[in-house]
């Protein structure tokens, strides 16, 4: 088998794309349950470290092959990764998971109209603008109003993943494989530590919450990460990017499965205008991009897969 021949299976690719975006939102709901066991961050910090150990097994890095700035981009790297994942199961433990990734999906438009500034991707930023205005007005006048603290916390998720996205394309660019995001998430892990310590503890005397949490990292970070190595060798990124885009529907869709959290019509729209701003976006990038010998990396997607939460 040539290196190409993946290239030649977009239907597999669409497949192993929307297996990612189904399971991580899933994942994420699953984490909830557990939050009064073990806090928003005592979760991320077990997810983190119980991928970490995954990916490095996987990955095996040649660390003492390192230089300076490879070690450099994989500790920022692994700082954004931290406190994006915990400032964003914080938000879901506060909100609806449907409307906080929504939210953190403006880190990324943001980014894309910034790089590319291109009036079209203003325009889709503004339209995601509009989203957030009317997800705004939902949870002012709706039935079950959105926690500003949660509101928060998705708009910090939402800068961290900037800061993802710029240092991952770093890490892809100076390393090889999966060996920078292996170094990451261990980074991430001893920075989370603090909080993973007491969960651990605490997760190791109740089989359940221990079960539900490795469950987590199962669907919320092992399966993404294997899923979307997988596709980004059959797809361009930029279709890669656009399946990417509808990852709020999916966390819409675990909210009500797992959680039972009903979205008002007002709150569908705003996340609907999200879901077709980031396409948008990234369909106009791809646009963009078109006639060149080789594709450049997605502001959605990176140099490797985008996993965020």
């Amino acid at each position: 088998m040539t290196s190409q021949e993946p290239r030649q299976q977009p239907a597999l690719g669409v497949l192993l794309v929307v297996g990612s975006c189904f399971s991580l939102p899933f994942g994420a709901s699953v984490a909830t349950t557990i939050f009064p066991a073990l806090g928003s961050w005592g979760v991320t910090a077990l997810r983190v470290l119980i991928a970490a150990i995954v990916v490095l097994l996987i990955a095996r890095p040649r660390l003492s092959r390192w230089n300076r700035r490879q070690w450099t981009a994989a500790v920022l790297f692994g700082i954004s990764l931290a406190a994006m994942n915990g400032c964003f199961y914080a938000a879901i433990d506060r909100i609806p998971i449907g409307p906080a990734v929504a939210i953190e999906f403006l880190g990324p438009l943001v980014l894309a109209a910034v790089l590319t500034r291109r009036l079209a991707d203003a325009i889709w930023v503004g339209v995601a603008l509009v989203g957030m205005a009317l997800l705004g007005v939902d949870g002012l006048t709706g039935t079950a109003a959105l926690d500003p603290m949660g509101v928060l916390f998705a708009l910090v998720a939402a800068a961290f993943w900037v800061m993802y996205i710029r240092m991952s394309t770093r890490v892809g660019a100076l390393t090889t494989g999966t060996e920078g995001l292996a170094v990451a998430l261990a980074v991430a892990a001893v920075l989370l530590l603090p909080f993973g310590v007491p969960a651990a503890i605490t997760a190791v005397g109740d089989p359940r919450v221990l079960g539900l949490a490795a469950l987590t990292a199962l669907l919320a970070s092992v399966i993404p990460y294997i899923l979307e190595l997988a596709a980004l060798r059959r797809l361009p990124q930029r279709v890669f990017g656009i399946l990417l885009s509808l990852e709020p529907v999916f966390a819409t869709l675990a909210g009500l499965l797992v959680l039972g959290q009903h979205a008002s019509p007002l709150r569908l729209v705003a996340i609907a205008l999200v879901v077709v701003a980031s396409i948008g976006v990234t369909a106009g990038a791809r646009r963009q991009g078109a006639g060149r010998d080789e594709e450049p990396p997605s502001p959605l997607t990176g140099s490797i897969p985008v996993v965020p939460d």
